[in-house]
């Protein structure tokens, strides 16, 4: 793996939080999509190579495969599971399983953080992709939980921050 010189991190929220919620169709989520793939691609442009995600489902699914699609044109580019415990996707919906399963075999790395669910194990999980990481990726609507979490350890480490709002001006109506 790379130093932490040359690795990005992302942050993101979960369905419950997206205005979308699960419905990746609506025209908020494309956008949000296509502003991380190109966020990936600047940070690729930057000389960033390894790229760890937590593999959360929502926004996290979303910015591992903006990053695999960017290994497929890019082979020097690397990519980690940072997975908190080992049951993170067992509760899931069936479809959203089989998705986590597909994304993570296709990591180059799988980092399992905690050997067992604990209450701290997603902050921790959280922690460690900061710690490895000098750029973070945040898709953020200013509410308060993990995403806010990361966002405020992030700065704490001082890590360079790319604020990528959950939905912009022109999806919103205004």
């Amino acid at each position: 793996m790379r130093g932490r010189q040359s690795a990005c991190c992302f942050t993101g929220h979960r369905p419950a939080k997206l205005p979308w919620g699960y419905r990746e169709e609506d025209l908020r989520c494309v956008d949000l999509k296509r502003r991380m793939a190109d966020a990936v691609e600047a940070a690729y442009a930057e000389g960033y190579r390894h790229f760890l995600c937590g593999m959360a489902m929502g926004c996290d699914l979303y910015f591992c495969e903006c990053v695999l699609a960017l290994r497929d044109a890019h082979p020097d580019v690397t990519v980690e599971a940072a997975i908190p415990c080992p049951t993170q996707a067992d509760a899931w919906p069936a479809e959203q399983r089989a998705r986590y399963r597909r994304l993570v075999e296709a990591c180059d790395y799988e980092t399992l953080v905690s050997q067992r669910y604990t209450s701290s194990c997603m902050q921790r999980r959280d922690r460690y992709m900061v710690d490895h990481a000098s750029l973070l990726i945040a898709a953020f609507d200013g509410t308060p939980g993990g995403t806010q979490y990361t966002i405020l350890y992030a700065m704490s480490r001082g890590l360079q921050i790319v604020d990528l709002p959950v939905v912009t001006p022109e999806f919103t109506g205004i």
